[in-house]
């Protein structure tokens, strides 16, 4: 019981120390948000990659977002708020960034593992067909279909899926960063895996 205790104690001094660094960033401190940069950093650079499928313009468009999240921070009601709110700029410029490009990036290798990883969840009954069922890689045929169809999904779709399934976040802190509903976060997951599972059909 102690230990629940201590965790949530653990997580309030997080959740404390990271809106004192917003307070301060919002009053102009630059060290305060150099540190909140090195929190988030790592999730931006994540995000707009899984979205751009190329790693330069990824940092780019991460770069941008801080930028743009400095200048805003008037704009956050909520201190508490501020990662969901850094990852809506992020995910907004990214989505931005692929509408205006003349050519659409591939989308990444490791799109590719993780999109199977959630097809294959139980709660689709999917069970992908691999050349001989060996570990520690896919088949290229494979891997650049999945990579096809990620690329196939409507755009709320692809980025619901994105950010709930392969960043691992909370149904709700999704429906932040895309200001929807958890239903809609939901059911946008529901129908990308369906779709998913229509595409790569050949492979299942």
């Amino acid at each position: 019981m102690s230990g629940w205790v201590d965790l949530e104690t653990d997580q309030a001094k997080t959740e404390s120390a990271q809106i004192a660094l917003v307070t301060r960033a919002a009053d102009g401190d630059a060290e305060a948000f150099g540190q909140l940069v090195r929190v988030y950093q790592r999730r931006a650079v994540s995000v707009a990659y899984r979205l751009l499928g190329n790693a330069e313009d990824a940092s780019d468009v991460a770069q941008d977002a801080f930028v743009r999240a400095f200048k805003s921070l008037d704009q956050l009601a909520d201190a508490s708020r501020f990662g969901p709110w850094l990852m809506r700029i992020v995910s907004n410029l990214s989505l931005n960034y692929r509408r205006s490009r003349a050519t659409r990036s591939a989308t990444s290798l490791d799109d590719g593992v993780e999109a199977v990883a959630e097809i294959r969840n139980p709660t689709t009954g999917l069970k992908l067909v691999t050349d001989g069922g060996e570990a520690g890689g896919l088949p290229v045929e494979l891997q650049s279909a999945i990579s096809l169809a990620m690329e196939q999904l409507p755009e709320q779709q692809r980025l619901t899926l994105i950010l709930f399934s392969v960043e691992g976040m909370p149904q709700k802190e999704v429906a932040e960063i895309l200001e929807c509903t958890v239903e809609l976060v939901k059911w946008n997951v529901f129908q990308a895996r369906k779709k998913l599972k229509d595409l790569l059909a050949d492979y299942v």
